[in-house]
């Protein structure tokens, strides 16, 4: 369920002890672990795309989403989508943007990816830009930590990777296939539709697809102060793609063209700053209009800024060219070879009444190689190279961020080895990176390697014990290295810093687990000691503008995911599930910003004669534990309903979920713009889909 949130004037509070002992003496696993609701159940195998291994093998927590449990998750967003996951939330930026959050990390250090490649748009430079990936046609959503998550680059917190059907893999049996949903949704009067269809004869087959969804400003929880919708929190999109497919029976070649076009408003966006300018030196500061430095002036009139220009809205296209193709045994100790390439051009306008104010683009290519070998020494595994280029561009008002070109290249390695009731999983990977500022003729050139260690230990029939070491190295971005310029939309000005080095992190993952029976559960707990962690440090703040400057400091996180379920027949199941983080700058230096409060959820899961229910209540704990310059925010509670029918002898299935019923008042920590645009309030979604 989307992970809608409501503020409280009695917020619950929950310490780590808390937590752990409710986690302890309750109920559910994550959706991919979630068994079937029967006196005797065991956790399906599930295989993760691209490797070899279950996921219910990994050395780490893997969340699988697909079928009847996506449908019902599926959101506007990837972030809203993803956000009630244990040790998942999302950035939230209104209805048009929201990015997930992963163990309290965001931005480059969670990789989003479709079908193993980067999704290039400018989603981890601002939480106010979209992810280009439609949950709408999404078959099946991977979020992927550990060491499997290690041959993707610096994605510290874990990767995301978004499957999806626009290449065909193999030739419908009887020679056409498809899908078509409706859906609507009540909060903003969502009106959303998708169709696929696959058609083949011969070794040929072609994959065409489209989603299309109409909202408007959406309405929140009662006794918001702002009023009961959220101003310019609209949202159009349109997706569609072709595909075309060469398949043989060692395997297939395709390519597919997609084209995605959204146009979605920025609540929050204030013009009140624009005056404001920082001074830097030995006392680094902030300085709007005619006042001196200092806060809490509450003197000065904004009547002239605050109603020309309306609220901006992002006007974004996207073109995306897919290469994919799988060789299955080419040659003897190979078991397969798979290439994905691809190419985008991407860029958004924000507009600004009728006038573009900041323009966007990013061009950008990558190609993946990975070879699947047979056992040798009784290891298997994949080996493999990775090469890409990224040139990104602003211009206008708000072109904080000069053009800049990004190449990488990099090499892995995963591996598994099974003796006995041990699986052993080690990932090794090598990465270089060299940046050029085209305006300063700056360039910066970085090196990282990063290896993983993990093991599965099922010691009992139906129990395993996991652990993971691990060792990784991020290599800080464009945007870190040569930010420098006003960023109206989450209300900062932002500088970089060229001297920044990659940042190394060490951490420590246990896991424990029951994987059968009428009780089945799941605790993982981790620590990530960051040498050199890059994050935004709030040197000043001026009339809610803040003075970012990207600093460097070791740092901390510590956290806990737990989920049990039992059966309380062959029709009915009750779970709990939880999650918690904590992150904090080392040796005394306080709390980092924007991380996720902690989470308890109490779920109802029943089946009967094709009916699947699902009753469910979340609690979020309020966040008091903040960095300089951010506000407090207070716990929230939700109700969730959901409802899915497969109706026999027929292609139709139905369903119904309702989210937020109590419509309760609820804030994100989690983003920048949390008072400004709370989370949806009470949102009914019915929808109807065949599969022909």
């Amino acid at each position: 369920m989307q992970d809608v949130v409501f503020s409280s004037s009695r917020s619950l509070s929950l310490s780590p002890v808390a937590l752990a002992v409710a986690l302890y003496v309750a109920m559910p696993a994550q959706a991919q672990d979630a068994p079937a609701p029967s006196a005797e159940a065991a956790l399906a195998e599930v295989t993760v795309t691209g490797l070899p291994m279950a996921a219910t093998d990994m050395a780490a927590p893997v969340t699988v989403l697909d079928g009847e449990t996506w449908q019902l998750r599926r959101g506007a967003t990837l972030g809203e989508s993803l956000a009630g996951e244990p040790g998942i939330q999302a950035t939230h930026f209104g209805a048009g943007a929201s990015r997930p959050v992963i163990r309290g990390m965001d931005g480059p250090r969670v990789g989003v990816l479709a079908n193993g490649m980067e999704l290039h748009d400018a989603s981890t430079i601002s939480p106010d830009h979209a992810v280009v990936a439609e949950p709408l046609l999404a078959e099946q959503v991977e979020v992927l930590r550990g060491p499997a998550a290690l041959v993707h680059g610096g994605a510290v917190g874990g990767v995301v990777n978004v499957v999806d059907k626009k290449i065909p893999t193999a030739v419908p049996e009887n020679g056409v296939q498809g899908e078509a949903e409706l859906r609507w949704g009540s909060a903003a009067n969502e009106r959303a539709g998708v169709f696929g269809l696959t058609a083949g004869q011969g070794p040929l087959a072609v994959r065409v697809e489209g989603a299309s969804r109409r909202a408007g400003d959406y309405r929140v929880g009662s006794g918001w102060a702002g009023g009961r919708k959220v101003d310019g929190s609209f949202n159009e999109t349109d997706t569609g793609s072709i595909g075309l497919s060469w398949i043989g029976n060692a395997g297939y070649l395709g390519v597919a063209y997609t084209r995605q076009q959204a146009q979605y408003g920025l609540p929050g966006h204030s013009h009140e700053h624009e005056e404001c300018h920082p001074h830097w030196g030995a006392n680094p500061h902030l300085h709007c209009g005619s006042h001196g430095h200092g806060h809490g002036h509450d003197d000065h009139d904004h009547d002239d800024h605050d109603h020309d220009h309306g609220v901006p809205v992002v006007d974004m296209t996207s073109h995306r060219w897919d290469l994919r193709g799988e060789w299955r045994a080419p040659a003897a100790g190979v078991e397969a070879v798979r290439l994905r390439a691809s190419h985008t051009r991407y860029g958004h306008d924000e507009i600004e009444g009728d006038a573009v104010a900041t323009s966007f683009r990013n061009r950008a290519h990558d190609v993946r190689l990975e070879v699947q070998h047979a056992p040798l020494a009784g290891w298997r595994g994949v080996w493999g190279i990775s090469t890409g280029q990224r040139q990104f561009s602003a211009t206008g008002e708000e072109a904080y961020v000069q053009p800049t070109d990004t190449r990488r290249l990099g090499l892995f390695v995963l591996e598994e080895y099974t003796l006995g009731d041990w699986r052993f999983q080690a990932a090794l990977r090598h990465d270089r990176q060299r940046v050029q500022a085209q305006e300063s003729a700056e360039e910066r050139k970085h090196h990282g390697t990063s290896a993983s260690l993990g093991a599965v230990w099922r010691f009992t029939p139906g129990y395993q014990a996991s652990a993971s070491v691990s060792r990784a190295q991020r290599m800080p971005t464009a945007e870190e290295l040569y930010a420098n310029g006003l960023h109206m939309a989450t209300s900062t000005w932002e500088r970089g810093n060229p001297n920044l080095k990659k940042e190394t992190s060490q951490a420590l993952e246990l896991g424990l687990g029951k994987t059968a029976g009428r009780t089945t559960w799941s605790l993982n707990a981790y620590h990530y000691r960051i040498q050199g962690y890059i994050y935004g440090r709030t040197l000043d703040e001026e009339q809610g503008l803040q003075l970012l400057q990207y600093s460097q400091r070791d740092a901390r996180f510590t956290g806990l995911e737990a989920s049990v379920r039992q059966a309380l027949g062959r029709h009915l199941g009750i779970g709990l599930w939880g999650d918690m983080v904590r992150a904090q700058l080392a040796d005394g230096g306080g709390h980092l910003p924007r991380i996720p409060a902690a989470r308890v959820g109490v779920r109802l899961d029943t089946s009967w004669q094709g009916w699947e229910g699902q009753a469910e209540w979340v609690q979020v704990a309020r966040q008091t534990r903040t960095a300089a310059y951010e506000t407090r925010t207070g716990g929230y509670g939700m109700l969730n309903l959901s409802v899915y029918k497969a109706i026999d002898g027929t292609p139709w299935q139905v369903y119904l979920k309702g989210e937020n019923l109590t419509n309760r008042l609820g804030l994100a920590h989690t983003s920048f713009i949390k008072q400004a645009a709370p989370l949806k309030g009470r949102n009914l979604t019915v929808g109807v889909r065949a599969t022909f």
